[in-house]
């Protein structure tokens, strides 16, 4: 069986352009998702919203579901 995975929506506002610390506050997590399609899909719509705000970025985070393989 092929190990179970979820996927997250993950960014916020960052201070600077080397994209390691968010602006205390903005931090944003969408999720789980049960699919890519779908991470993907909610990352493009809310990117669109904040298409203005330079130092605002999301990402896509892909992690194994609790419980491994067995995982029903």
């Amino acid at each position: 069986m092929a190990e179970r995975k979820l996927w997250f929506v993950w960014g916020g506002i960052f201070v600077d352009s080397n994209w390691q610390d968010l602006e205390p506050g903005s931090e944003e997590c969408f999720g789980p998702f049960h699919d890519a399609a779908t991470a993907e899909r909610i990352w493009r719509d809310e990117m669109r919203r904040r298409v203005d705000t330079a130092q605002h970025r999301l990402f896509v985070i892909e992690v194994p579901r609790p419980g491994g393989e067995s995982a029903a």
